[in-house]
């Protein structure tokens, strides 16, 4: 009779008798886990650097804009022209964020670990996508809540000045979230082309900053049709082309309106606006259902 050749040792693991989430809490995690990642939050000290400095400058200028409207009793910028001010900033801290919220995961080759659990293909990227473009939305509103509640304790009307505050503040915080939809459509895409932070970075802020150019070298084209839809070859003059078609004298003032002329085509730049986001997470989704083939 053989002798016993091994032994089978109790060291206390049992198995899970709790509650087992569902597809929501799947992707609640990840959506909740992309938002952190995008501030630095749970990385550290050094990955926190960049996307706080970005929130500080922000900060700083929403709370300069505001003490000089309370002391010359004027309004320097409004809401929505905040947003447009801002948007080089956020074209760099979409270059940060971006890469670490995709690029990471495809240069460690953690996604068939995501992919091996219960959680459909395009959960995964919408999931990231709704957290670059939250994270771009907070950037973009909060200092414009800094510049309502100035505005909303200095006003000399009382309650009907406060209400018409926050009908400015409203759809300043709407053309924020565009700039946030845009941005991070653009940017997750061109981010999980490489899983190389660098590169990825770079193409991003490429496609940015290197189609401005075009957009001028348009605008002094002598066909007025070319000069108002110069603005439909740069993601960043095609939202503000949405803006000053949307939201008129909250954008454009006497300042700026010669700047940058659309004509009667604001809803041809509404359209492309469309078309461009569902292009981009169209590949998104079809860049993922790739990688997960593989």
């Amino acid at each position: 009779m053989s002798e016993p050749t091994g032994v089978i040792h109790d060291i206390g693991y049992q198995r899970y008798t709790g509650p087992r989430l569902a597809r929501r809490a799947v992707f609640g995690a990840l959506y909740l886990h992309g938002l952190r990642a995008a501030f630095g939050l749970g990385r550290s000290a050094k990955a926190k650097i960049f996307p706080w400095l970005v929130v500080a400058i922000v900060i700083v200028v929403a709370a300069a804009l505001t003490a000089i409207r309370s002391q010359i009793g004027e309004v320097l910028m409004t809401y929505a022209q905040f947003a447009d001010s801002m948007s080089w900033l956020v074209i760099f801290f979409v270059a940060v964020a971006a890469p670490e919220l995709v690029s990471r995961d495809l240069h460690s080759g953690v996604l068939p670990l995501y992919f091996s659990r219960p959680l459909p293909r395009a959960d995964y990227p919408l999931a990231k996508l709704a957290a670059l473009a939250t994270a771009l939305w907070l950037l973009l509103g909060a200092p414009q809540l800094v510049m309502f509640l100035g505005g909303a304790f200095t006003t000399d009307s009382g309650l009907r000045g406060v209400w018409n505050e926050l009908l400015d503040l409203l759809p300043g915080l709407l053309y924020a979230g565009l700039w946030a939809v845009v941005f991070a459509s653009v940017g997750l895409l061109v981010a999980s082309l490489t899983g190389r932070r660098a590169f990825a970075a770079g193409g991003i802020v490429a496609v940015f900053l290197m189609t401005t150019p075009v957009v001028a070298t348009l605008a002094i084209m002598p066909s007025q049709a070319v000069t108002e839809l110069a603005g439909l070859a740069s993601p960043s003059t095609l939202v503000q082309g949405v803006g000053m078609w949307s939201l008129g004298d909250l954008l454009v003032n006497d300042t700026n309106s010669g700047e940058f002329e659309i004509g009667p085509y604001g809803p041809v730049y509404a359209v492309v606006t469309l078309l461009l986001v569902a292009t981009c997470v169209t590949l998104l989704l079809a860049r993922y259902r790739k990688v997960a083939a593989r």
